[in-house]
Formats: structure tokens, sequence, C-alpha cells
């Protein structure tokens, strides 16, 4: 496995490896990997030639109150994961080699990124999809690999991708879950053995909103409430929100809305805070 910590590293790398017929999978990450990245990791290596992992903080998507500086880092532990699922090239830039000088050009998508995240992290996606605009002309991969976990940050993606022409595709990988239900997260780590314990409450409201979806008389509205309801019987849970919009184009849906007469793919987006640590989970529905 070849560790990169410069452009000019990894670009010499990838033309030693890379050849017109060699396929390249690419896993974009923020580091402090768990079994999630592995996941991703793994398909990668099984899809394509060539393996690539990037682990980046990337400033520009953190707000001023936000936790940049104590996301959990273990640069030891990351690179020895990605040498298991088989990685072939591991990009580990500094801030400094990816944003040499202040950048005056960011790449910002419109429209889906007004709710959600978007919403309660102004500026977040700008810096989501600069860095990946950034990461894909760097790797230029053919394959790109993201957790469902953060389903705006896909739908963000894939629209950029859409919009600039990249020639990646983008797949779509399922949320890996502990067994309890909780999405694997690197913020995780941050809970107290109680916060830990009502934390579970997100993914059983999203198995329980597949019941309430289906149920006779039931609206787009009351569907919300229930979740809420759920959730907020844990006495820890501070909801930053809990929508059932559209997907991907995270358009709302009128609250008196039957969800029986819904005809296109939904979701149900939660983001919830335990003391300081912020999780999100969400889940699709195909209707």
């Amino acid at each position: 496995m070849i560790v990169c910590r410069t452009i000019q590293e990894l670009k010499a790398s990838l033309s030693e490896l890379r050849t017109d017929r060699k396929s390249l999978g690419f896993v974009p990450t923020m580091g402090y990997l768990h079994e999630g990245h592995a996941s991703l990791l793994r398909r990668a290596e099984e899809e394509n030639d060539v393996t690539v992992l990037s682990i980046f903080v990337n400033p520009l998507q953190f707000g001023p109150n936000e936790d940049l500086d104590r996301y959990p880092r273990d640069e030891e532990r990351d690179l020895a994961i990605a040498a298991e699922c088989g990685t072939d090239i591991v990009f580990l830039p500094s801030v400094k080699e990816m944003y040499p000088k202040r950048p005056l050009t960011t790449v910002l998508v419109s429209g889906i990124t007004s709710r959600l995240c978007g919403a309660s992290r102004p500026g977040h996606f700008d810096g989501v999809g600069t860095v990946v605009s950034k990461l894909f002309h760097l790797v230029i991969p053919t394959r790109a690999y993201f957790g469902m976990k953060d389903a705006q940050q896909v739908a963000v993606i894939e629209q950029m991708v859409h919009d600039l022409n990249f020639e990646v595709e983008i797949v779509r990988c399922e949320t890996v879950r502990e067994p309890d239900g909780l999405a694997l997260s690197s913020r995780n780590v941050y809970l107290s053995a109680e916060q830990r314990e009502q934390a579970v409450r997100l993914s059983q409201s999203l198995q329980m909103a597949g019941d309430w979806l289906y149920a006779p008389g039931m609206t787009a509205g009351q569907l919300k409430r229930n979740i809420v309801s759920h959730i907020t019987e844990s006495e820890l849970a501070e909801i930053d929100y809990a929508e059932f919009l559209t997907y991907p184009s995270l358009e709302p849906i009128d609250e008196q809305t039957s969800t029986a007469t819904l005809e296109e793919q939904t979701i149900v987006a939660l983001a919830v805070k335990f003391g300081t640590t912020r999780l999100i989970d969400n889940r699709l529905f195909d209707i």
C-alpha cells in the first residue's frame, strides 16, 4: 500500500498504477475509519483494479462553532484498516497541501442544500462540494463510493457530478449499523454510556416509520409527529430536524398528503443531538 502526503506524490503513484484499461475506485473520507468505511473500501476493491482512499479533515465544511479541532483522528489505525481492505493508495494531505492559500473558488449546489443539514450548518455543503470536486480532479476515479448514512451529501454530490459532467459513477452504499441498529459514525465515540443507550431511538423510529407509512389514514404530517414523539421519549435527545421529503430532490411533502398516494421515492431524515454530539440517520422508501 502506497501512502501519499502530497499532490505530487499522489499523481506520480496514480500514473504508475493506472493504465487505460484499469478501473479506479475512490473512497473519500475524513478518517477515524470504522466498519462503515471498511465496507466501502472492500466494495471498491472488489469492483475495481485500483482502490484509492483519501483521509482529510476538511476545514471548509466545518462551521465556526463546530468540532473541527476535536474531530477524532487515528492515522495508525486508519492505515491498518486500509491495508486490511486491500487499498492500493492512501492520500493523506495536510490542510496546507490542499489549500496552500485561502481558496477563492467554491462549488455551490443550490436547492437541495437549503434543507436538512444545509439549513442547520450554513456553508457545510459548499465545503463538501469544493473538496470532493478537487479530489475528483486529482484522483480521476472510475467510481466513487459514498455511504447513504449521509443521504443529503450523496444527493448533493450526484447533482454536482451531473451538472459539471464529471466522468465518475457515484456508487450508493447502504448504511452500516451496530447490532442494536445505531448507524456507525466516527462521532459515536463522543457519546456517554447513557447517551449511547438512548441514541438507538433514531434507528428505532426509522424502523417504525416503515410500519406507520402504510397505516390506514396516515398523512405526511402525522408520520413526522409519530417520529418526533418516539425520539423525544428520550430525555437526552434534542432534535435538530425530523423531516419527510422526496428523494433525491429533497422537496417538502404537504403535511395533509396521504402517504398512500405518494408515487415517488421519499426519505425520513433525522438529526438529533445528545449533549454536544450531533447524529444523523435516515431511511429511504420506494413507494
